[in-house]
């Protein structure tokens, strides 16, 4: 464990989505076809890539979590090179992004034209 209230440069994105293909067909898009590609991707200061799902089904939300904002960056940059990239359109609108943790500039430039929210970390601990 961390020490309360220690310096953190974990970054954290949540990305809210409305739902625009079929739950059935969403639910195998995003865990046999994103989560395999961006786990296999095998980025080093990556944390976690976890999608969820609301009871409903026409809502989705994705959480990264990186080491820094350097791993965030590298994260965008991947997918901005993926196979995968249009396809995230094809099934979800975007509806917010919020980034949570101390964010370098070219962070805050390349997600504020998605419409994208900061929160810098303030206080807290971590295991």
């Amino acid at each position: 464990m961390t020490d309360l209230n220690a310096k953190s440069d974990r970054i954290r994105f949540i990305f809210t989505c409305s739902v625009k293909s079929a739950p059935e067909e969403f639910h195998k898009w995003a865990r046999d076809r994103a989560a395999k590609y961006v786990f296999d991707l095998r980025e080093e200061k990556s944390l976690s890539y976890e999608w969820y799902f609301s009871d409903d089904k026409t809502e989705a939300t994705l959480i990264e979590s990186f080491v820094d904002s350097d791993a965030a960056m590298q994260r965008l940059a991947n997918h901005a090179a993926s196979p995968i990239a249009n396809e995230v359109l094809e099934h979800v609108d975007f509806k917010s992004v919020l980034c949570f943790g101390n964010a370098k500039q070219d962070l805050i430039d390349t997600l504020s034209g998605f419409g994208a929210k900061f929160h810098n970390h303030l206080c807290g601990y971590h295991k």
